[in-house]
């Protein structure tokens, strides 16, 4: 993974992009075993503060949602983090179909400037959860929408709309 990938989290309701957080959480895993929440989170806020603006007021924010990060890339259980807006999740082991899908969601998610926590699941177990075969899937705040394809875009912004159901936008 590159360290300059971006990886978006959820952070007070926003989707915020952070640059190299995959390659930190690794590192961390792999430095830090046994340490308590509180040390994770400082070590995790000092790591990517290195590459990222973090605002002072929000570092308790950001170091929530780095620790609830962590923990999920560990397999630890957490709590559900609140969404003011959708939880979306692609389905695949990792083809070309799988990341197109989730490109195109998070392009639709800008574009519309929809808050969502976006996940792409490739654990095989974690799949298996959705009882679906095929990939890539689509599921959209724990319904599967789509399996097998990439639906259109179109597709994809009604789905999206539907599930948000905003009531004093348009899109």
């Amino acid at each position: 993974m590159a360290k300059d990938e971006v990886k978006q989290i959820m952070i007070n309701g926003h989707l915020v992009g952070i640059i190299g957080l995959n390659d930190i959480l690794i590192k961390t895993a792999k430095n830090q075993p046994g340490k308590s929440d509180e040390d994770i989170k400082n070590i995790l806020l000092n790591e990517i503060i290195v590459n990222n603006y973090v605002p002072p007021s929000a570092l308790e924010a950001y170091g929530h949602a780095l620790l609830r990060e962590y923990k999920m890339t560990q397999g630890f259980p957490v709590a559900e983090e609140p969404s003011h807006g959708l939880n979306i999740a692609v389905l695949g082991i990792g083809c070309t179909r799988c990341h197109q899908l989730e490109n195109d969601v998070r392009d639709l998610l800008s574009e519309m400037k929809i808050a969502a926590d976006l996940h792409h699941i490739t654990d095989l177990k974690e799949i298996a959860q959705y009882g679906v075969l095929g990939s890539p899937v689509l599921v959209i705040n724990n319904k599967v929408m789509s399996v097998g394809e990439v639906p259109p875009k179109s597709k994809i912004r009604q789905w999206i709309i539907e599930a948000y159901n905003p009531s004093d936008k348009q899109y």
